[in-house]
């Protein structure tokens, strides 16, 4: 399976350059009252108006800041600077909060943009150069917001959303509480709340999937999220109970790559960030299993099929790179060594 390095590094980093201050083509999420609303994607966000869509922005930022930290001699960490040094300042955060305090935008990409922008938000807090530090400083008000509005949320969403796609709701959790955990307790509490109270209960999982423009397993991706959530024994305990077939290589569905008939129909497309998705999930649950747990083994081999099978279509096309380099990173940057 593929590692990162700094060649990999400085080729995601090259392709995220190259959309996330791309303004068109754009798929604008915009609710207008009137012929005023009528605004180009980058006078609503003069921060995320690139990469195709606002969420797409989001975590095409988040891919530059954390290959900027974790390879800081790749040839476009100059470049990543220069560019968010004119993006992310006060005057264009405010401006970004501006919008979503319209009535209208009440649920402007929720949950996956919000996700997106609070896990912005937690590889920021990680920098330790002075650059870092400031950007993250001027982020604050706009990921205080998403913080707020997670908050607000998740108490009235009696429901999870199992779908594989934008509005799943596990996926939504698992991001956040990589900012939450170690930054706002009463959001990490509300995650934690929500997820036990949708999943605790969850057996058998039939694993209906994928459909047909995914890029996200719903059966893996709530497996992840109570990873994260549980105690190291009670996940094995659900664990056991939620894929009780797994040793026996069932449900089969989850151990075998999707296929991808035409990567420039951006729908189709995402079938490539389904199977990344799935090496990372499959790389989370097992370090969340015992060293002596065989169903490591079925996992560590569908994590490392998914992956190989995705990852040479990072780009090539910009229906799957102006997204794919983030969930390609998510998987490879996760550790999956055994709990202990």
């Amino acid at each position: 399976m593929t590692q990162i390095d700094i060649t990999l590094a400085s080729r995601f980093a090259a392709t995220a350059l190259g959309h996330v201050t791309r303004e068109y083509p754009n798929h604008v999420m915009h609710v207008l009252t009137g012929p005023q609303d009528a605004r180009t994607p980058r006078d609503m966000h003069p921060i995320f108006f690139g990469s195709f869509d606002w969420h797409s922005c989001v975590h095409g930022w988040w891919t530059l800041f954390t290959l900027y930290r974790l390879y800081p001699d790749m040839a476009e960490t100059a470049q990543i600077r220069a560019q968010a040094d004119s993006l992310f300042t006060a005057e264009n955060v405010a401006g970004e909060a501006a919008y979503l305090a319209r009535p209208e935008s009440r649920g402007f990409e929720r949950p996956y943009g919000w996700a997106w922008l609070l896990m912005l938000a937690a590889e920021l807090e990680r920098h330790d150069t002075d650059e870092g530090r400031r950007w993250a400083e001027t982020l604050r008000p706009l990921t205080h917001v998403f913080a707020e509005r997670f908050k607000a949320f998740l108490p009235l969403a009696d429901y999870p959303v199992r779908t594989g796609t934008h509005y799943n709701t596990a996926f939504a959790l698992r991001l956040t509480l990589d900012y939450a955990d170690t930054h706002d307790a009463d959001l990490a509490a509300a995650c934690r709340a929500a997820a036990l109270r949708w999943h605790a209960g969850d057996r058998d999982c039939q694993a209906w999937e994928p459909s047909q423009d995914e890029f996200l397993s719903p059966a893996l991706m709530e497996a992840a999220l109570m990873r994260r959530v549980l105690p190291a024994s009670d996940f094995w305990a659900w664990f056991d109970t939620f894929l009780p077939n797994l040793g026996e290589g069932r449900p089969a569905t989850l151990l075998s790559p999707a296929r991808v008939s035409d990567r420039t129909d951006g729908k189709i497309a995402h079938l490539d960030g389904l199977n990344l998705s799935r090496g990372w999930c499959w790389r989370e649950i097992i370090a969340g299993l015992p060293a002596d747990d065989a169903r490591r083994g079925v996992g560590g081999t569908a994590a490392a099929i998914h992956l190989d099978s995705a990852l040479p279509h990072v780009t090539g096309d910009y229906m799957g790179e102006h997204w794919l380099a983030s969930f390609a990173l998510l998987a490879l940057l996760t550790e999956s060594s055994p709990v202990v």
